[in-house]
């Protein structure tokens, strides 16, 4: 891979090459773009790690977004500024790399469906249910294994490039660079049964896109519907993973599920608390330690994002060449950044993610995106199946209404008619999906 090729402007669905705006990079017009949909706004009424939360404190998935994406400019600005010499030659300033990485950021979870990785469990979990069901028998086995591996990261590159602003003719219509930094997992669902992944990041209506992609960056290939990640992507994880491991922890502490003296201690794995100068004598008690933590945190993630940025320099050539040996720039870090990341990422699972309150909203929430598939899927097959469209049941009707812009067509293959109901319902934020649901109800007690 080459810088040349990797920092394309040449943008998705768009012929003519697009004018220079004084004052306004290609990849700013990206960032403004994305802050600017519909589908980035929702994100501040979807889940984070906590569903439905009574603590306005606690991170949604815009406002981690919007921390990822601080943190992503700032690792790829520094990387700009090493690799400066090179990349200036190329007409790259360092801004730009800090401009395609926190691009990348702001939409690194913009597919994501409600509540969070428990709505993504939820939508695997129905399809793996009702696999001998008639309303799925028609599904090729690839078809059904997405649906049943369902993934936000793939709903996301369909966002972007499909359903924003330009419907199916480029979406978004961001730069290749962009789109490539965007891309954590460059492959279909097929790869992951093949190269023991867990995850992928484009869906079987996306494929096309995603060669487009890989031949106009010059991605190395690794199969037929896989290719190496652009080095960018990495920065986009990286500043994700710092994010999620320390905003973690201040949300554990808001929820009261770990101490202060227990995120001091992951803390002081690589910042001297010390350091910090006193604060004002009006700061006691919680309040002085909330504020102290929120000091540390900030120390801490600028010593993170320099250990980034040395190691993502060490590694350059490998990164390019696809010869890259960890899973992410924080396991190449090691020493204490490693320490730091792992053990907070640890406490979170051991002290966070298992706690009473929140398993049962997420059981609420797992019924919540049943009702929604069980309807929506349903009512979806109701008009496939039917010969005439006249002759859907008025129930089945009145479900597919609701979808608006989203309602599939009859003569739609099934998939892509499912597809679309995937679209509405991961594209829901929490409450929209508890107040659909409510309408469902409603309707069903009304058909009774």
């Amino acid at each position: 891979m080459q810088w040349a090729q990797l920092f394309s402007r040449k943008r998705d669905g768009v012929i003519q090459p697009e004018q220079h705006e004084v004052g306004r990079s290609h990849f700013q017009k990206d960032i403004d773009r994305i802050i600017f949909s519909s589908a980035f706004r929702r994100l501040n009424h979807k889940t984070q790690v906590h569903p439905l939360p009574e603590n306005d404190n606690i991170h949604t998935r815009l406002s981690h977004s919007l921390e990822v994406s601080s943190v992503g400019r700032s690792l790829g600005t520094k990387v700009g500024q090493r690799l400066a010499p090179e990349l200036r030659s190329i007409g790259i300033e360092p801004s730009d790399v800090g401009d395609i990485v926190q691009a990348a950021c702001l939409a690194h979870d913009i597919g994501n469906p409600p509540f969070g990785h428990s709505g993504e469990e939820a939508i695997r979990n129905w399809f793996r249910a009702n696999t001998q069901r008639e309303i799925l028998q028609d599904l090729t086995a690839a078809e059904l294994h997405e649906f049943q591996y369902f993934e936000g990261n793939a709903q996301g590159l369909r966002v972007i490039t499909k359903l924003e602003y330009y419907l199916f003719e480029g979406g978004m219509r961001l730069t290749y660079a962009t789109l490539g930094t965007f891309l954590k997992y460059p492959w279909t669902s097929d790869f992951i049964d093949k190269s023991g992944k867990k995850k992928y990041g484009c869906n079987l209506t996306e494929r096309e896109s995603l060669t487009e992609i890989a031949s106009e960056l010059g991605l190395i290939q690794r199969s037929t519907t896989a290719w190496c990640r652009h080095p960018l992507a990495y920065l986009m994880e990286a500043a994700d993973d710092i994010c999620y491991a320390l905003i973690d922890l201040e949300d554990g502490i808001e929820m009261g599920y770990i101490t202060y003296d227990e995120a001091i201690d992951i803390l002081e794995i690589i910042f001297d608390f010390k350091t910090i100068p006193p604060l004002h004598a009006s700061c006691t008690g919680t309040e002085l330690l909330r504020r102290t933590i929120a000091i540390a945190r900030g120390k801490a993630m600028n010593i993170l994002i320099e250990g980034v940025v040395d190691t993502f320099m060490q590694q350059q050539d490998n990164l390019l060449t696809g010869n890259f040996e960890y899973d992410d720039l924080i396991g190449a870090c090691g020493g204490r950044i490693k320490e730091c990341i792992y053990t907070a990422k640890n406490m979170a699972k051991s002290q966070i993610f298992d706690r009473p309150r929140k398993l049962e909203i997420e059981v609420g929430s797992h019924a919540t995106i049943d009702i929604l598939l069980d309807a929506f899927i349903t009512a979806t097959y109701d008009l496939y199946s039917t010969q005439d469209g006249d002759m859907v049941s008025k129930k089945s009707r009145q479900i597919l209404n609701l979808m608006g812009s989203h309602q599939p067509k009859q003569e739609w293959s099934l998939h892509h008619a499912y597809m679309h109901a995937i679209d509405f319902i991961s594209g829901m934020t929490d409450n929209y999906a508890v107040s659909i649901t409510k309408q469902l109800a409603a309707m069903n007690g009304a058909e009774r």
